[in-house]
């Protein structure tokens, strides 16, 4: 009987630290997966900070009324052009502090006004990841976010 016992324990004794790898598998994946849910959810808020940005220099180009209204006069909503848009929204951000998360912003191509009437701001900004930043940067890569904003004055 002694004998028995013997050899079942030296049998189990073949597998021993295989659990210890099966945890060890898992708290990796687990870890990688906290660590891509941060990163994630922080670009998410820095699109909805430059989102923000976006809409305020919107609204601001949109009550910036164009010179060029005083001699053709006024229409269904306040004019602007694309120099008055673009204008005031690189001072709307140039007096708005930069969020913490974005490492820098500026007003993109695009910025203007398609039909004289309405504003469209466009802003991109390059944000910064927590935990994985600095190995973006050393891969020579970085995560660049581009939004859209339109506003339009009416007269009515």
């Amino acid at each position: 009987m002694k004998e028995a016992c013997r050899r079942r324990l030296h049998r189990g004794g073949g597998e021993a630290g295989q659990v210890t790898l099966l945890v060890l598998g898992f708290s990796i994946v687990a870890i990688l997966l906290i660590v891509g849910t941060v990163a994630v959810t922080s670009v998410q808020l820095s699109r909805m900070r430059l989102l923000d940005a976006a809409d305020g220099a919107a609204l601001d180009a949109a009550d910036s009324l164009d010179l060029g209204a005083y001699r053709g006069g006024l229409g269904e909503a306040v004019a602007v052009n694309d120099a008055t848009v673009r204008g005031t929204a690189v001072q709307y951000l140039a007096e708005r502090p930069r969020p913490e998360s974005m490492l820098a912003w500026q007003v993109a191509p695009g910025t203007g006004s398609p039909d004289g009437q309405t504003a469209v701001v466009r802003i991109s900004g390059q944000a910064d990841l927590p935990l994985v930043g600095g190995l973006l940067d050393t891969m020579g890569g970085s995560v660049t976010i581009t939004v859209e904003s339109r506003a339009r004055a009416n007269l009515e």
